[in-house]
């Protein structure tokens, strides 16, 4: 164990590199907290199976990550489900808002719902599974359309139109991009009864190890008299949350830049 944990670390000090940028096995043994000896024969043994490569001769001789890891990563990320990656965390988010949580997927550019996790007890919203959110007017369906390149987003919302729900849906179409703009600001969108009246619901984007946006999670609950400060303690608490999720798929946490990326192919 106490080897497999050394050629962990190994392999985190070869990632601190930059681009293009090697170690010596001297370097590799000072960075790791271990004898030279001890560091040339776990790069021998990683190098073997692709996990490391090198360059150069001699003293001059460099190693840095191998592209077995790429290979590994991929498929890493092909086992994991959003799904199941967020089934636990969206019981965590509903336990503490006490508030109906569910995820969504991107398809066609709209927000379609694959899994959600009930209240015990109280009042049960008739949350459809599979069911599409329009993208103008939801929590969920805006946090991904303030995702998308501004560009793709417009094509869409030419495409969905602004169907009026409720007296409060936003039907003006530059008040709606200023309006993404303020959800691209604060990590989470808000629907103040612009779906269905007296209802409310929060959403923010998930994103993977690529930075792009392979989904959403939100709150849904009754507006009632709910002052303005818990929407935006609400609305921190599921980007939180969904943040996690983020993490769980790899993302580094880095700011997502204003014009989000979606994976090439969308869908469940």
């Amino acid at each position: 164990m106490k080897t497999v944990a050394r050629a962990a670390e190994m392999l985190e000090v070869l990632a601190a590199c930059g681009p293009g940028a090697g170690l010596s096995v001297t370097q590799v043994a000072q960075r790791g907290g271990m004898s030279k000896s001890a560091a040339f024969g776990l790069l021998q043994t990683l190098r073997h199976y692709g996990l490391v490569a090198d360059e150069g001769e001699g003293m001059n001789r460099r190693y840095r990550l191998g592209m077995s890891l790429a290979r590994l990563g991929d498929r890493a990320q092909a086992q994991v489900s959003l799904r199941d990656t967020a089934r636990p965390v969206l019981r965590e988010l509903t336990a503490a808002t006490g508030m109906a949580s569910r995820v969504a997927v991107p398809q066609d550019g709209q927000a379609v719902i694959v899994d959600q996790v009930d209240t015990r007890g109280g009042l049960r919203l008739d949350l459809r599974m599979g069911a599409r959110e329009l993208p103008h007017c939801t929590g969920i369906g805006k946090a991904l359309l303030a995702a998308m390149p501004e560009q793709q987003a417009r094509e869409l919302v030419a495409r969905t139109g602004l169907p009026r729900r409720t007296s409060r849906t936003i039907t003006d179409e530059a008040t709606l991009f200023s309006h993404l703009s303020d959800v691209r600001a604060t990590g989470y969108a808000l629907d103040d009864e612009e779906d269905a009246d007296g209802i409310f619901c929060i959403g923010s984007v998930v994103r993977n190890h690529r930075d792009e946006c392979v989904g959403a999670i939100s709150i849904t609950g009754l507006k009632l008299d709910l002052p303005g400060w818990r929407f935006r303690e609400l609305g921190l608490q599921v980007r939180d949350f969904a943040d996690r999720i983020s993490h769980s798929l790899g993302h580094d946490g880095a700011a997502a830049p204003a014009a989000g990326r979606f994976p090439a192919t969308e869908g469940p």
